[in-house]
C-alpha cells in the first residue's frame, strides 16, 4: 500500500504548496475509519482509495479532490457521517464526499428504465461540481485493475456497466487514457478470446518485423530536424480494443488492419504545430480522408489536436497526432485541465474548457427527451460518437456526431428548422436526406412551411436531439389525428340520443371522467381507451339507459333449451338473432350457442349426443349484440370518420376499435359492434362497402377461440 509519504511525493512533484497537513490527517482518518475491512482480495481496504488518490495526481488534481479520494467510501462503508467530514474537512469537502457516496448507489445496470432514470441522476449528482465524476472515474479504473478478485458474474455486470457509462463519460471529458484503459480492460472480461487473438497477432507481427516503434520515432525526429521543427516524439502500439473496433468498423482482418501504430508529436507552439505537419507531409505520403484539424475546430470537452495518417515505412499506415504542450495536457487531463496545477500554482490553461459549460454542453437538449429510455439513448449517441464540423451558409460551424445527416444538422441548429426541413444542399449540390456528411462540407437546409417529420427521419438520424424531436412531433401528429376521429366519434354518438357535442358539453364530460382536458378526452376517444358510450353516459345516463332499451319490443331469447338450462353465446362466431343456431353442451357451462355455418362445429362431429337444437323467437331485438367486421380502407383524410359516421347512423355502437394493420395507402381495421340482429349487421355491411374508398367488409369470425370458450 502507498503510505502517506509516497502519496505526499507525488503530490509535491505538482504541487509544493499542498496543504500536507491535512491531507496527513485525511489518510490517516480514513486509514482508521477503514481499520478492520477487507477487499475481496484479502487486502486492507483502505489501499483501494489510497489508489484511487494516486491516479488523481496523475493529472494534477487540487487538495480537495486528492482528500475527497482518501475519504470517498467512509461515509458509505463507515460510520463516518456528513457532518463528521464537514467538521474535520470543510463544507467543500464533505459536499465532494457526499457526491461521491450518491453516484456509489446507483445502480446503473440494472434493467434499462432503471439504468437511464439512474443515469439521469449521475448526471444531476456531478451538476454542483465535475470533480465528483473525476473521483468517480479513478475509482472505477482501480477496481477494473482489480477486478479478477470479483465472481465471474460480477466482473461481467462491472465490465459492461463501465463500458457503456463510465469509458464513454471519460472520452467525453476529454480524459483518453483512462478511457482507452477502462475499454481495454472490460475487452480482456466481455471478449476474453477475441482480445488473445489480437495479442496473439501483435506477437507474430514483432517477431517478424521487429520493433519498429523506435525505429519510426527515428525517422520522424530526422524530418523535424530537416525542417528545423523542436519537438518530442513519443510512440505506441494501439490498444488491442481500439484495434478490434476497427477491424469490427472496417469489418477487416488483423493483416489488412495497417495503421495500428500511434505517434505523437508535441511541439513549442502551435506555429511549430503546423511546421511538423508539413514536414512529416513532405517526407511520407499523406492518406486522403484521414487529416482532422481539431486545433482550428477544438471538440467540445476543450481536445485540440492535428490528427494525421501517412504511409510509413514499407507501407505501413501511421497515424500522427501534433500538439503543443499545453494542448497535450488538456488531451490527457480533459476537462480536470482546469483545476491543474503546477509549482504549488493553479495552471491557466488557454485551452481547458470550463467544466460547468461542459456539463451544459453534455446535457443541451436532454430536456427534450419524453421518458429515462430516449434520454439514455441521447446520452449514450452524443458520447460514443466521434465529430464532424460543418458549416452553415453564414459561416457558423456545426459540431455533429460522425455519420450525422442533414437532418442531423437542421435539428442541431433550430428544432424549427428540423420539423420544416424538405432538402438539403451541399456544398452547394441537392443530396438526400440521408447523404451522412464530412468534415468541412457546407450545408444548406431547404424548409417548407407545412412539412412534418416523416417516420423515416428517425432511421437516418444519429443525433439523440434529432431522434427525441422527432419522436415528440410523431407523436403530435398521432395526437391530432385522434384528436380529429374522437371529435367525429363524439358529434355521432351525441347526436344519436339527440345531445350536440360542444366544448362546454366535452370539457364537463372530460372533467367528470377524470380524464383532464376537451382534447385528452378526444384523444382517448380517437384510440378507444374511451367510447361514445361512454361519453354520453358520463353526461346523460339517463338518456343512455333509454337508448339501451328504445327499440320496441323485448329481444329474441333461444328457443330449445331444457328448463334451468343457462346458455351464452359462442365466441368463435358470436350468433346474432335471426341466423340458424345450434347448441353445444358445455359440462358445467350449460349450452353454448353457435352459428349454425360455424367452423368450430366440426370439433363436435364425433360428440352427437352434445347437440342441442335450437332456434330464435321472433321479435325486435335492442343493439346489445357483439360482433365484429374487419374493413379495408384507403388511408386518405377523413374516410375511418365517414365509416364510424355510417355506422353511428345506423344505430349501431362501436365498442372497440384496433387497427390490424397500417399501411401507407391502406388500413386494415377491426370495429367491434354492438347491432340488433344479423339483418341489421348486414344493412350496416352494405352501407360501408358503397363507399368508394373501401376495398373489403367482412365479418370476423375466429374457429380457434373455441377453445379458449370451452376452457372458460
Amino acid at each position: 500500500m502507498i503510505d502517506v509519504e509516497d502519496l505526499l511525493d507525488l503530490v509535491r512533484n505538482y504541487n509544493p504548496k499542498a496543504d500536507e497537513a491535512l491531507i496527513r490527517e485525511a489518510y490517516a482518518f480514513g486509514e482508521a475509519a477503514h481499520q478492520g475491512q477487507f477487499r475481496k482480495s484479502g487486502e486492507p481496504y483502505f489501499t483501494h482509495p489510497v489508489e484511487v488518490a494516486a491516479l488523481l495526481t496523475e493529472v494534477h488534481m487540487d487538495d480537495a479532490t486528492i482528500i475527497t479520494a482518501l475519504l470517498h467510501d467512509t461515509v458509505e462503508d463507515t460510520g463516518v457521517t456528513y457532518n463528521k467530514i464537514v467538521e474535520k474537512f470543510g463544507n467543500e469537502v464533505a459536499e465532494l464526499v457526499d457526491g461521491v457516496t450518491k453516484l456509489t448507489n446507483l445502480e446503473l445496470s440494472s434493467v434499462e428504465t432503471a439504468q437511464a432514470e439512474n443515469f439521469r441522476k449521475l448526471l444531476m449528482a456531478m451538476s454542483k461540481d465535475v470533480r465528483v465524476l473525476l473521483v468517480k472515474l479513478a475509482d472505477r479504473l482501480h477496481n477494473m485493475r482489480t477486478i479478477k478478485s470479483l465472481p465471474p458474474e460480477k466482473q461481467q455486470k462491472k465490465a459492461r456497466e463501465t463500458m457503456e457509462i463510465y469509458a464513454p463519460l471519460a472520452g467525453r471529458m476529454g480524459m483518453q487514457y483512462i478511457r482507452e484503459e477502462l475499454e481495454d480492460l472490460c475487452f480482456a472480461i466481455l471478449n476474453p478470446e477475441a482480445r488473445h487473438s489480437i495479442m496473439r497477432r501483435f506477437l507474430n507481427l514483432r517477431n517478424e518485423t521487429g520493433d519498429l516503434i523506435p525505429v519510426i520515432i527515428e525517422d520522424i525526429k530526422l524530418a523535424l530536424e530537416k525542417a528545423g521543427v523542436i519537438a518530442h516524439v513519443t510512440g505506441r502500439e494501439k490498444r488491442p480494443y481500439s484495434i478490434w473496433r476497427k477491424m469490427e468498423e472496417k469489418k477487416q482482418g488483423f493483416s489488412r488492419l495497417s495503421d495500428i501504430y500511434a505517434f505523437r508529436i508535441i511541439t513549442r507552439n502551435e506555429q511549430d504545430a503546423y511546421a511538423a505537419l508539413g514536414a512529416v507531409h513532405q517526407r511520407w505520403a499523406a492518406i486522403p480522408g484521414r487529416f482532422k484539424d481539431y486545433i482550428s475546430q477544438p471538440k467540445s470537452n476543450g481536445y485540440r489536436s492535428l490528427h494525421t495518417t501517412v504511409s510509413g515505412r514499407d507501407g505501413k499506415r501511421v497515424e500522427i497526432q501534433i500538439r503543443t504542450r499545453e494542448m497535450h495536457i488538456v488531451a490527457q487531463s480533459g476537462v480536470a485541465a482546469h483545476w491543474s496545477y503546477r509549482d504549488g500554482e493553479k495552471v491557466e490553461n488557454k485551452f481547458a474548457v470550463d467544466p460547468f459549460g461542459w456539463l451544459r454542453s453534455l446535457t443541451e437538449g436532454f430536456e427534450t427527451a419524453d421518458n429515462p429510455e430516449d434520454f439514455l439513448e441521447h446520452v449514450k449517441l452524443e458520447m460514443f460518437q466521434d465529430q464532424v464540423f460543418c458549416f452553415s451558409p453564414k459561416g457558423d460551424v456545426i459540431n455533429l456526431p460522425r455519420g450525422a445527416t442533414p437532418i442531423d444538422f437542421a435539428y442541431a441548429i433550430h428544432t424549427r428548422i428540423g420539423d420544416s426541413c424538405v432538402g438539403a444542399k451541399v456544398d452547394g449540390n441537392r443530396v438526400p436526406l440521408w447523404t451522412r456528411l464530412r468534415n468541412g462540407q457546407s450545408v444548406e437546409i431547404i424548409r417548407a412551411e407545412g412539412q412534418r417529420p416523416q417516420p423515416s427521419w428517425e432511421d437516418m438520424v444519429i443525433t439523440g436531439r434529432a431522434k427525441s424531436a422527432i419522436r415528440r412531433s410523431l407523436r403530435e401528429d398521432h395526437r391530432a389525428a385522434h384528436i380529429r376521429l374522437g371529435t367525429e366519434i363524439a358529434r355521432v354518438a351525441l347526436e344519436k340520443i339527440g345531445k350536440k357535442s360542444t366544448d362546454k358539453a366535452l370539457s364537463t364530460a372530460a372533467k367528470t371522467m377524470s380524464i383532464g382536458t376537451k382534447d385528452d378526452l378526444l384523444a382517448k376517444l380517437g384510440t378507444t381507451e374511451v367510447t361514445g358510450r361512454d361519453l354520453c353516459k358520463a353526461l346523460y345516463p339517463e338518456l343512455v339507459r333509454d337508448d339501451v332499451v328504445r327499440n320496441e319490443g323485448d329481444s329474441p331469447s333461444v328457443v330449445g333449451l331444457k328448463p334451468g338450462e343457462t346458455h351464452l353465446p359462442a365466441l368463435c362466431c358470436q350468433p346474432l338473432p335471426g341466423e340458424r343456431i345450434v347448441g353445444i353442451t358445455v359440462r358445467g357451462k350449460g349450452v353454448k350457442v353457435h352459428a349454425i355455418d360455424c367452423e368450430a362445429l366440426v370439433n363436435y362431429e364425433e360428440s352427437p349426443d352434445r347437440w342441442v337444437d335450437l332456434r330464435w323467437t321472433e321479435g325486435s331485438a335492442k343493439a346489445e349484440h357483439e360482433t365484429a367486421i374487419e374493413v379495408i380502407m384507403a388511408n386518405d383524410t377523413g374516410v375511418l370518420g365517414r365509416i364510424c359516421t355510417l355506422i353511428g347512423e345506423h344505430h349501431a355502437n362501436i365498442s372497440n376499435i384496433d387497427f390490424l394493420d397500417r399501411k401507407p395507402d391502406f388500413f386494415r381495421i377491426k370495429f367491434v359492434l354492438e347491432v340488433r340482429d344479423y339483418e341489421h349487421l348486414l344493412r350496416i355491411q352494405t352501407a360501408i362497402e358503397a363507399d368508394s374508398d373501401i376495398a373489403s367488409v367482412t365479418r370476423v369470425k375466429d374457429p380457434a377461440k373455441d377453445k379458449l370458450d370451452r376452457v372458460k
